[in-house]
């Protein structure tokens, strides 16, 4: 089994040296993708280094800043064009935990995608804003009531889910994360099979 964790950076030369060996060290199955939109302070080759030194480590450079959502994208063509069983979306700024990931990994193996939620039993934020977390909340009931799939934290990017079941929609897909995985839940129901564990 093989797992990809896509990380976008855009100027994360403090995080990436960190971040990365976290990933790697939850597991021999887990390999680091680095999509970067040509950090101005280096992180592009700061990533080559880390590639350098660790074969489960790749790096894909962009010509510009193109966006969080187009990273993800450009990474789940790269994975599926090499065989990858499981992605992962993962935050350069630990925002996402990845320690996380081997229990992500459980879940998905027992379903189709796997989400980490900060908006179940268990879940949480720290240091939010009363409007983010009313943003974050608000948006994700009306995704939810209107495409009908039972994912509580739309705006997560701790989202997890099988290269194979998302290709019809990734392999079209040009727009922003959201927007992304809107189309990809929206193609699942009502035959797909979704865990959500929590995070904080």
């Amino acid at each position: 089994m093989r797992c990809l964790v896509i990380v976008p950076t855009y100027n994360e030369r403090e995080n990436l040296p960190r971040l990365v060996p976290d990933i790697l060290r939850q597991g021999e199955q887990f390999h680091a993708l680095v999509v970067d939109d040509n950090s101005p302070d280096g992180t592009g080759r700061i990533a080559d280094e880390l590639a350098a030194g660790d074969p489960r480590v790749s790096v894909l450079h962009r010509d510009g800043k193109r966006g969080l959502g187009t990273a993800y994208v450009a990474g789940f063509k790269w994975a599926l064009e090499r065989g990858f069983d499981y992605v992962f979306e993962m935050d350069a700024d630990f925002s996402h935990d990845p320690n996380d990931l081997p229990r992500l990994l459980r879940a998905a193996v027992e379903a189709d995608a796997a989400v980490g939620s900060r908006w179940v039993p268990g879940g949480g934020t720290r240091n939010w804003s009363l409007l983010r977390t009313l943003i974050s909340r608000g948006g994700s009931l009306y995704a939810k009531l209107v495409l009908g799939v039972p994912i509580n934290d739309w705006p997560s990017r701790r989202t997890r889910r099988s290269a194979r079941a998302g290709s019809p929609v990734v392999g079209r897909a040009t727009g922003r994360c959201c927007a992304l995985w809107s189309a990809v839940a929206a193609r699942s129901t009502p035959s797909w099979s979704w865990a959500c564990r929590s995070t904080t």
